[in-house]
């Protein structure tokens, strides 16, 4: 039996990548005046990175790390499909938490890329995509 093509250091610096990600973005958010209500909600439909309340609405933020913009960037990672998973996972997460629906809701990306020289850009999309798209 063969073992898995699996490298864990590179999962883990994957995943790792990721939760930095999210922190600098949700530190983003922070900056702005958003109060994070909820990290990484998850269901079987799908996770919802960073749920925060910023101004009169409830935002649904969609982080997003890409280190190659050969494909378009972080945010065109965000297609039809991972909206429908990020749709179905807010309407679970409206049913758990019945007191967040009372907020007009927002779905926003916060695109993150990282620099060759190690600096990071974010990139904050606000009504990215909506729930009728």
């Amino acid at each position: 039996m063969t073992e898995p093509d699996f490298e864990p250091t590179n999962d883990i610096a994957r995943m790792a990548l990721g939760r930095r990600a999210e922190q600098l973005a949700a530190q983003h958010l922070e900056r702005h005046g958003a109060e994070i209500v909820l990290r990484n909600f998850r269901r079987r439909s799908g996770e919802l990175d960073l749920v925060a309340r910023w101004r009169d609405m409830l935002l649904i933020v969609e982080v997003r790390l890409r280190s190659n913009r050969d494909f378009g960037g972080s945010a065109a990672s965000v297609d039809s499909g991972k909206q429908r998973k990020i749709i179905r996972t807010t309407r679970q997460l409206l049913q758990c938490h019945p007191a967040l629906a009372r907020w007009p809701l927002r779905f926003d990306v916060i695109a993150v890329e990282a620099d060759p020289d190690g600096k990071w850009q974010l990139e904050w999309i606000a009504h990215a995509f909506s729930a009728s798209d």
